[in-house]
């Protein structure tokens, strides 16, 4: 395939790859699901990897100004800079050389090892269209726009801006191409393997809508070779949302590995507020109360690791559900997720402890916490309080989670970015995440929440003094049905509270109807 002007970089041939079938036309094509009918065919042709990192503006990452994961936003994969790491040493030295270790390299013995590093597969992209826009209303700049021009049924040629001719130009707003499969191959390439002429073979989609990026990563990836279904999630933040994974099996079972990580963060991370208070095993007779691990985790696959409430009410999930009208994730990663309630459960313990409520100094009168260890306060931890029962964790992670989602975009939720991607029990990494944190405009937020959440009487039904029209309401918080009863009263009493929080709460009534 011969290339056109490759010095000053305006223009590629690229073959047209016609795939079409007669029982496509079947396929429901929605344009409001991310999901309008695409083009019959696709593009063939080859790129430097300096020009492709270019165009697909994909750079060291970095937290300055706020830009780390740019394109991490629920588009494209999430990056393992140790994956790149080995296959830029495959590219440079062939297997097996490539993992060999230093000692044995300097050896000498092992030189008839070194192999050609080649990349023969190809980079799946998507080129954007003029109108194509994404987290809401961003579009590629006119400036930086590529072009498709068909020659015949089976030669186009495709037209670059000439400012991407070398690997450190960067897109004015939008880089004009997506990394659908293949980004940490692009990622392999250090700088001065990006000053080579090192070419990769592209297969290019055109305006390919974005749950159709999802779906043919999960296809590339998942389907045929049977990789992890968790990893997919992780990598690639926009299938938690799409509704035809939903009806799999493995898509609630990913909801629950990713909540079970997620409460054996808060169990195991010595800043939680619920450090070593989480009944992992569901033993019973424990000489201190604490909510089972099974009904965290239920709580979370009901909150923060859900879908929609419904098509009508969609006020979703912050680890898994659509954050705004455009249908994408928060790009956070598990270290991310599990720093967050971390935070979440601080503030609202630290708001409990400096309560002088009568409720709570009545439930600190029943009990002599000298009995218990240190940092024990009857109105968190206590067997009278709700907030140490399967309905109190309930009504928290409901709170929380609700506050936060509708305000996910004057929180700037999607902006909260740290340096690298690690696993919920990580300790180092989610404790750099919660420093992070508490720098974000959430911070103050979740502050306030927890102040207002600290006025409320989380009394259960069964501490004693409790008046009967009190213990008659708190019975109602029982059983299944008590889980919406509580998730009302907490909103009806944080309606009373200052700013965004209590108009939030009004909100929150009213989309989901729960008056």
């Amino acid at each position: 395939m011969e290339r056109i002007q490759d010095v000053d970089f305006p223009e590629v041939v690229a073959l047209k790859v016609h795939q079409w079938l007669d029982e496509w036309e079947k396929v429901i094509f929605n344009p409001t699901a991310h999901r309008r009918r695409p083009d019959p065919y696709f593009y063939l042709f080859t790129l430097s990897a300096a020009k492709l990192r270019a165009l697909s503006d994909i750079h060291a990452r970095t937290t300055k100004d706020g830009l780390a994961r740019s394109q991490d936003l629920g588009i494209q994969r999430r990056h393992d800079s140790q994956r790149s790491e080995q296959i830029g040493e495959f590219i440079r030295y062939g297997y097996p050389w490539s993992d060999l270790s230093n000692i044995k390299r300097e050896s000498g013995q092992f030189n008839d090892l070194r192999k050609p590093g080649w990349l023969p597969t190809a980079i799946v992209v998507n080129i954007l269209k003029p109108n194509d826009k994404r987290r809401g209303t961003q579009t590629v700049h006119s400036e930086d726009l590529i072009s498709v021009s068909d020659i015949n049924s089976k030669i186009s040629i495709i037209k670059f801006p000439k400012k991407f001719a070398t690997h450190d130009s960067k897109p004015t707003q939008l880089p004009p191409i997506e990394i659908i499969d293949g980004q940490h191959r692009l990622w392999a390439f250090n700088e001065d393997m990006l000053e080579k002429s090192y070419e990769l073979p592209v297969v290019a989609f055109y305006g390919l809508d974005i749950s159709w990026q999802a779906y043919l990563f999960w296809s590339i990836n998942i389907t045929p070779k049977r990789i992890n279904a968790s990893l997919a999630f992780d990598l690639y933040p926009l299938l938690r949302t799409e509704d035809w994974l939903e009806r799999f099996e493995g898509h609630s079972v990913y909801r629950e590995t990713r909540a079970q990580e997620l409460v054996s963060a808060l169990w195991s991370h010595q800043k939680s507020a619920w450090f070593q208070r989480i009944n992992m095993l569901g033993e019973k007779g424990l000489n201190e109360p604490m909510a089972s691990q099974a009904a965290w985790i239920r709580s979370l696959m009901a909150t923060y690791v859900k879908l929609w409430e419904s098509r009508q009410r969609q006020i979703g999930g912050l680890f898994g559900a659509a954050i705004g009208s455009d249908e994408e994730v928060l790009p956070w990663s598990m270290a991310q997720q599990a720093a967050f309630l971390i935070v979440v459960g601080q503030e609202i313990k630290k708001a409990i402890n400096k309560s002088a409520e009568p409720w709570a100094v009545r439930l600190r009168k029943l009990e002599q916490s000298e009995l218990f260890k240190s940092g024990y306060d009857a109105a968190f931890d206590g067997p009278y309080t709700l907030l140490n029962t399967d309905q109190g964790i309930r009504g928290i992670l409901y709170i929380t989670n609700d506050l936060c989602y509708v305000r996910a975009k004057e929180l700037k939720l999607d902006k909260w970015t740290v340096e690298e991607d690690a696993a919920a029990i990580d300790e180092h990494a989610v404790s750099n995440a919660i420093l992070s944190l508490k720098k974000q405009p959430v911070s103050d937020y979740l502050k306030v929440i927890a102040d207002s959440l600290a006025k409320y009487d989380w009394r259960t039904s069964s501490a004693p003094g409790l008046r009967e029209n009190e213990r008659v309401l708190k019975a109602s918080f029982r059983g299944s049905g008590g889980y919406r009863e509580l998730r009302l009263h907490l909103l009806k009493h944080l309606i009373q509270s200052p700013g965004k929080v209590g108009e939030a709460s009004k909100q929150i009534i009213s989309e989901l109807r729960l008056t």
